[in-house]
């Protein structure tokens, strides 16, 4: 399987992967021949992207982290959570077993390298974007060696991260260019809203209210809404916040384009020591692919291939199968190029 951008798809691509709805529900199922009438669906969804099956890639399977199942029912969880919050019920939120099955898969897990696209729509990116940082707070809390307990609470927190969102102004939280200073008021509210929420809430703690509350402070002290600095920003809540800008980077959020992931792993890279602590973005980039397996991409010399694998610790060192493009695919030469070993060979670009 490969990726393509929802742009590029033609009558006649089929699906690799299934797309599902905010409930779990599946839109378009695996192995759907793709028909004008599904591609245009897709673009009015503002997906930017899905997997489709070519005889080229066939033997590529790119697994998630944790099971589509465990991702779904988190999804569920967190969709429930935020509509009793809207409509005002004093219910509790039962997040603890969907974010157990969640630590338990990424402990599972030996060595993850996270190269799988999330592909959500206009329907589920809330939701979906709370299950994303999840997993990815929780790759990290492995990678700094906290315990199962600490695990737990930091998926708890990392899921409900953005539940003080729920209230924002739609026009808010689909826009993607730069926020009026109005606008950047409301939305900048939704980290003290959330902690009002979830400190009421008798199956929270107050750590993981905090993690709502602080997961946009920065270490050096410019971040919101208490300006905290260092040390004073709890170590949950600076894991959270990685999670949260990355996925923010590559799937866009209010305020924030989106943006390819290696470029999102440069700008992390660039925010080490401003935003985020050094040690936290070393850890978090062994386990981001910066070119993902799926992604098609042109190399210095000239040739056009897709990612079929990686290097764990060399994020920009994929393995790339290139070919030479003519129409009958059984005459297509393929080659594969590990650029751990090809020295000379570079990723100029990705071809969305």
């Amino acid at each position: 399987m490969r990726e393509v951008s929802v742009q590029r798809l033609k009558d006649g691509d089929v699906l690799a992967k299934e797309i599902y709805s905010s409930n779990g529900k599946i839109l378009l199922g695996k192995g759907v021949v793709l028909k004008s009438q599904f591609i245009n669906r897709l673009r009015q969804l503002d997906m930017h992207g899905i997997y489709i099956e070519d005889d080229l890639t066939s033997d590529i399977i790119i697994e998630d982290v944790i099971s589509d199942q465990h991702r779904f029912n988190a999804m569920s969880a967190i969709e429930k959570s935020c509509k009793t919050i809207q409509t005002g019920k004093n219910k509790e939120i039962n997040i603890k077993e969907a974010v157990s099955n969640i630590v338990q898969d990424i402990l599972f897990q030996k060595e993850i390298m996270i190269s799988l696209m999330d592909m959500r729509n206009i329907d589920n990116r809330v939701y979906a974007h709370s299950v994303n940082v999840c997993v990815l707070s929780c790759v990290l809390g492995k990678g700094l060696g906290l315990p199962v307990d600490k695990l737990n609470d930091l998926a708890q927190g990392a899921l409900l991260h953005d539940v003080g969102i729920v209230n924002l102004p739609s026009e808010i939280l689909n826009k993607r260019g730069p926020l009026t200073n109005d606008e950047k008021e409301v939305y900048q509210n939704h980290t003290t809203e959330g902690y009002d929420i979830v400190r009421k809430k008798a199956q929270t703690s107050i750590i993981i209210a905090h993690m709502a509350y602080q997961h946009h402070e920065w270490t050096n002290g410019n971040g919101y809404p208490r300006k905290l600095k260092g040390a004073s920003i709890h170590p949950l809540a600076e894991i959270v916040a990685v999670a949260d800008f990355y996925d923010c980077l590559i799937h866009g959020s209010p305020g924030i384009p989106r943006v390819l992931p290696h470029v999102a792993c440069e700008i992390l890279m660039a925010n080490a020591g401003v935003r985020f602590r050094h040690e936290l973005i070393h850890i978090f980039l062994q386990h981001i692919a910066a070119y993902p397996t799926g992604y098609t991409v042109k190399l210095n010399n000239g040739e056009t291939g897709v990612i079929v694998g990686q290097n764990k610790g060399l994020p920009t060192r994929p393995i790339v199968r290139v070919f030479d493009g003519k129409v009958n695919l059984s005459q297509v030469k393929v080659a594969e190029y590990n650029l751990v070993q090809e020295r000379t060979l570079f990723i100029d670009y990705i071809i969305e």
